[in-house]
C-alpha cells in the first residue's frame, strides 16, 4: 500500500483556516495544506500580504479574508462566512500573534495588554468560534469534530526581552491542554506548537542586527529553523498520522528548549555546514 503520510490529495475536501496567513510561518503552513488538497482560508488584518500569499499558491485553492482577530464580530462573520462558502471546518491554525522586543521594566501597562490581547484572546475568540460554530455540532446534531494548532513559543522557560509574549503564550499552551480534556467529547484535538528560531522575513528585517546575527549561535543544531519545517509539522498534524494528538505541546526548536550552553563546555558548536561535512 502506498504511503498515506504526505501524498498529494491527503487533505482532499478538508477546509483550514490559518490566521496570520500573509508571511512568514502562517504563509508557509497555508501553502502546504493547500498543495496537499485542502481549501485554505487565510486572515490578518493587512489585505495585501494575504493576496500575495494567495497569489504564490499555484493554483492550489486559498482564499484570502481580513480580518482583526482580536475584535469578536469579525471573528464571528469570518467563521461564518468560511461555512456558508465551504459548508464545513476542519482545521484551524491559531498562528496570528506578535510581540516586540523590549526590557520587562520598559513594558507600558498598554504594551502588556496589546500583546497578550492579540495572543491570549485573540487565539481564544478564534478557537471559540469555530469549535462551536463548526466543530461541535454537524448537520446531523453529531460532533463533527476537527482541530485546533495553536502556535506558541520556545524556549518554554521564557524569552528574556519579551516578558509579555512569554506570559501570553504559556497561557495559550495551558488553555490547549484544557480545552483538549473539555473538547474531547465533540472529537475536537487541540495541539500547541512551540516555535523556535526560524529564519523568518521577521526575524530578518524586525530585530536588531546582533540578535539576527547571533541568534543561531543560541541553538545547539547551530541553523535556525526553516518555513517549510513548520509547515511540514502542520500538515503531519492535520493529516491521519495527527488523529491521536491532542493536548500535547510539541516543540520544534533544533533543542534550544534545552539548551545551557556550549557543549563542550569552553568551546563553541561547529556551524552546521561544518558539521554536516563530517565522514
Amino acid at each position: 500500500m502506498p504511503s498515506r503520510l504526505f501524498h498529494p490529495d491527503l487533505l482532499d475536501g478538508q477546509v483550514a483556516i490559518v490566521s496570520g496567513g500573509g508571511s512568514g510561518l502562517g504563509r508557509a503552513s497555508a501553502l502546504e495544506l493547500a498543495r496537499l488538497g485542502a481549501q485554505v482560508v487565510i486572515c490578518g488584518r493587512r489585505r495585501e500580504p494575504l493576496d500575495e500569499t494567495a497569489a504564490v499558491a499555484e493554483g492550489a485553492r486559498v482564499e484570502a479574508n481580513e480580518c482583526d482577530i482580536r475584535e469578536e464580530e469579525q471573528v464571528a462573520a469570518l467563521v461564518d462566512g468560511v461555512l456558508k462558502r465551504h459548508g464545513r471546518i476542519d482545521l484551524l491554525v491559531n498562528n496570528a500573534g506578535g510581540q516586540y522586543l523590549t526590557p520587562a521594566e520598559d513594558i507600558t501597562p498598554k504594551g502588556f495588554r496589546t500583546v497578550t490581547r492579540l495572543n491570549v484572546e485573540g487565539t481564544w475568540l478564534m478557537t471559540h468560534a469555530v469549535a462551536t460554530r463548526a466543530m461541535m455540532h454537524g448537520p446531523d446534531g453529531e460532533p463533527r469534530g476537527g482541530k485546533i494548532v495553536n502556535v506558541t513559543l520556545s524556549p518554554h522557560h521564557g524569552l528574556p526581552g519579551m516578558a509579555h509574549s512569554s506570559a501570553a503564550r504559556a497561557a495559550v499552551e495551558n488553555l490547549t491542554r484544557v480545552l483538549s480534556i473539555e473538547w474531547a467529547r465533540f472529537d475536537i484535538k487541540l495541539t500547541a506548537l512551540a516555535a523556535g528560531h526560524f529564519a523568518t522575513e521577521t526575524l530578518r528585517t524586525k530585530y536588531p542586527k546582533p540578535v539576527v546575527d547571533g541568534v543561531a549561535g543560541t541553538v545547539p543544531l547551530g541553523r535556525l529553523g526553516t518555513e517549510e519545517e513548520f509547515a511540514w509539522l502542520v500538515a503531519y498534524l492535520a493529516g491521519p498520522a495527527g488523529d491521536y494528538f491532542s493536548g500535547a505541546i510539541l516543540t520544534l526548536d533544533g533543542a534550544r528548549d534545552n539548551w545551557f550552553g556550549t557543549w563542550p563546555p569552553g568551546g563553541g558548536a561547529p556551524p552546521a555546514e561544518e558539521r554536516r561535512a563530517k565522514p
